[in-house]
């Protein structure tokens, strides 16, 4: 199976890796892409910094969060492609599965509630919305 491993650094991503790992649903017959996304700075401050700066910035980011998480999953036995991107992650999280044609998303939750998501959105509703293949949301 081809799985998706959609990953912020939040708390809400360890509790997902956390729930892969007290499950047993890490197998080396699984084929596991960790993927991250940052949102875009803003035009005018990549115009001012450079394309340079901008760069080692999403490079860092990128860096910042994947690294805690290729650990863990390489103390789990899990070998995982690591991918990240920069602009809408729900977006880029569905047409990556889509694209790279996954068997599965698997991602975090934060939970805000109805009225939350209602005014400013959530990543998992985006990917929910969007999104062709399974999705396991760990809460």
């Amino acid at each position: 199976m081809k799985i998706l491993l959609a990953v912020d650094g939040s708390p809400f991503t360890k509790k997902m890796l956390a729930y892969l790992a007290a499950h047993e649903l890490f197998s080396s017959k699984n084929e596991y892409t960790a993927f991250t996304a940052q949102m875009m700075l803003p035009t005018q401050a990549r115009a001012a910094l450079g394309k340079e700066l901008v760069a080692k910035y999403y490079e860092d980011e990128g860096q910042r969060v994947m690294n805690p998480v290729a650990k863990f999953l390489e103390r789990h036995g899990v070998k995982a492609k690591v991918v990240w991107k920069t602009g809408n992650a729900g977006e880029l999280i569905a047409k990556l599965a889509e694209v790279e044609k996954f068997d599965l998303v698997v991602m975090g939750s934060h939970g805000h509630g109805a009225l939350v998501n209602l005014v400013v959105g959530s990543v998992a509703t985006k990917v929910l919305a969007n999104c062709k293949v399974p999705v396991l949301i760990v809460r």
